[in-house]
């Protein structure tokens, strides 16, 4: 049997689900607005922290290289960690014997800090006056010891400057500092961006640490954000004109046949007009090579009263796609 609504049963019934849309509709605003924190103003994304952590991957290696190439011996310089810290804890972790300099930031004209374990110094200080890196104990720096540290560190400085390039910073060792001066290069409850090097040698390990001001990080964000790893693309009428500028650049290029032992007798007794026998089938390719590299497979010609080369195929190195 079926049952017939009245208007007013109907009328109850839309207005009920309309009031149990409204209700939800309600609920998801609700679940979706979040209270703001002020307090992280300024912190770096994970996306912006792992473009930083490629740069000073970039800095690691280079500066792995360069400083076992100039202190001859196995140096490893790998990156620990990139962290955003209040400048008082980056004070704590700084040890009682400790090398600290300030590292000024152009064209910011900002100070930063570099820390350095002093248990790195005496195998380097060894290395750089002719020893073979030995371990020494855990002391304070002579003078002279002082000057040869600083040179490594301005190796450091520079590297980090070829590192940073992208970002525009140019780093400037500007002298040591004991503990006590470096507290007041920023504010204790400043939000640095601190990095953390472990440098690894044959006869001894540390790390090295470098605090940066919040200046400095709000500047890598932007231009990490902005103009760095962002592909330009140029108008068409800038490609076309770019590419016809490209097209009448003239290069050096040769045809070389292919590698051939002769005997020292061979060559004893050349005089003009000798043939020489190189021992190579007449249809042997050669190559047509352009800044060292073979680029095309080609065959000798001549084209009119100048000689030519007739290509034949990519060669081992050549790209033609």
């Amino acid at each position: 049997m079926e049952k017939s609504l009245k208007q007013d049963e109907i009328d109850a019934l839309f207005e009920a689900a309309h009031a149990r849309a409204s209700e939800a509709s309600g609920t998801e605003q609700r679940a979706r607005i979040t209270p703001y924190n002020f307090a992280s103003a300024g912190q770096i994304s994970n996306d912006q922290m792992r473009a930083i952590s490629l740069l000073n991957d970039l800095f690691a290696r280079n500066l792995t290289h360069n400083l076992a190439a100039w202190l001859r011996t196995r140096f490893q310089v790998n990156l620990v960690s990139a962290e955003q810290i209040p400048f008082q804890e980056f004070l704590l972790r700084i040890p009682e014997i400790n090398y600290v300099a300030s590292v000024r930031l152009e064209p910011l004209d900002a100070l930063s800090v570099l820390q350095l374990d002093l248990a790195l110094a005496p195998p380097i200080i060894d290395l750089l006056l002719g020893g073979e890196g030995q371990d020494g104990p855990l002391r304070e720096l002579t003078d002279i010891e002082e000057s040869i540290l600083a040179s490594v560190v301005e190796v450091v400085c520079r590297e980090m400057t070829a590192a940073w390039q992208p970002v525009g910073l140019s780093f400037n060792f500007e002298r040591r500092q004991m503990q006590t001066q470096v507290a007041r290069t920023m504010s204790v409850n400043e939000k640095t961006l601190c990095l953390s090097f472990e440098i690894r040698m044959p006869h001894s390990s540390g790390l090295l640490n470098l605090a940066f001001p919040a200046v400095v990080a709000n500047t890598i964000l932007r231009r990490l954000t902005s103009d760095w790893g962002r592909r330009r693309r140029h108008a068409p009428e800038t490609r076309e004109r770019m590419e016809a500028a490209a097209r009448r650049i003239r290069f050096g290029g040769t045809l070389q046949s292919q590698r051939s032992r002769l005997p020292a007798s061979a060559l004893e007794g050349l005089q003009p007009g000798s043939v020489v026998r190189l021992n190579l089938p007449a249809g042997a390719e050669a190559q047509w090579r352009v800044g060292g590299h073979s680029v095309w497979n080609a065959q000798p010609v001549r084209q009119g009263e100048r000689r030519a080369a007739r290509m034949e195929g990519p060669g081992p190195e050549g790209d033609v796609s």
